[in-house]
């Protein structure tokens, strides 16, 4: 299977990744398997990686591209949250590096029938795992206009969310918006023509992504408890292309760096809490002119890295 995507920040994740002979990692987003191709490269010879992905189609062509690794590479088809999971499953207490890429690959916007691109009449899906029953059909056609705007407007930050959603309960009214062309058209009566930037539809397309496969709700449970994932010493990347996410990412890196988290001016300490982490990254590293001219769907891409203390 041809699962084509570019991984990105290769280089930088691996110099603060520090893949190592011995050790264990989880990639956390499979993809294509490109992060987990040079987490086993520089690991060798007996460095394993557990690779998750809740994308059928990513897991299979992964195997695929990666299987010269041999027992060295473990595939599950499942989402990062459930990480803590199938590390017990597999009898990994923890591992010594974590590394997640947040970034929808390629392959899943330039199969047209998956949903996700505006550039071809598919029918409105945008599943990343297609055992799930919701769908963008159901959202755009079923969800009150209130909250398709509030989807819109949040995780697609776009200016003209309440017009868009009213447009879609006017048309829906009619018929049914099928296809990812029936709502691209609506989008672009409500928001012109194409600018040089973008399609109008981005943004709007964007959030209904993020609200079908429930995207930042997932970052928020791993987040709440990836550090007990690491060994002392362990480290986690995190690579995020939505101020959104970065934003979840930053704040609990933070958190995990605090000594304690009580509220300001509190007179004596009452949180409970240690230091669970170091950070690597004050400010996010992003990816460079040359990588961006190379793959443009780079420019997005935010990296933020802490090591377990």
């Amino acid at each position: 299977m041809n699962f084509a995507h570019t991984s990105v920040l290769i280089q930088e994740s691996m110099g603060l990744l520090k893949p190592r002979s011995g050790e264990r990692y989880l990639d956390g987003t499979l993809g294509g398997g490109g992060h987990a191709e040079e987490i086993l490269l520089r690991s060798s010879p007996d460095g394993r990686v557990l690779g998750l992905d809740w994308d059928e189609d990513a897991v299979t062509a992964a195997g695929q591209r990666l299987s010269r690794f041999g027992e060295r590479l473990t595939l599950r088809r499942a989402n990062f949250d459930q990480a803590k999971d199938i590390l017990a499953a597999i009898n990994w207490s923890r591992v010594d590096g974590v590394l997640l890429d947040l970034g929808v690959s390629s392959h899943q916007f330039d199969a047209a029938e998956r949903g996700f691109s505006f550039q071809a009449s598919a029918p409105l899906d945008m599943r990343m795992d297609r055992r799930q029953k919701l769908t963008a059909l159901e959202i755009v056609n079923s969800f009150p206009e209130a909250e398709i705007a509030k989807i819109i407007s949040d995780y697609g930050e776009e200016p003209r969310a309440r017009r868009i959603a009213a447009a879609i309960a006017t048309e829906r009214k009619d018929r049914v918006i099928e296809t990812t062309i029936d709502l691209a058209e609506l989008i672009v009566r409500i928001r012109g023509k194409r600018s040089r930037a973008h399609h109008p539809a981005t943004q709007t397309f964007q959030a209904l992504r993020i609200a079908v496969n429930r995207e930042l709700e997932t970052l928020k449970r791993f987040l709440e408890y990836g550090y007990e994932l690491l060994q002392p010493g362990g480290r986690m990347v995190i690579i995020s292309f939505h101020s959104l996410e970065d934003r979840l990412v930053k704040t609990a890196f933070r958190k995990w760096s605090e000594k304690c988290i009580c509220p300001p001016r509190t007179l004596k300490c009452e949180c409970g809490w240690s230091q669970k982490a170091q950070r690597l990254t004050r400010k996010p590293i992003i990816a460079s002119a040359e990588e961006v001219r190379a793959n443009p769907r780079a420019r997005a891409a935010k990296l933020r890295a802490v090591v377990r203390l």
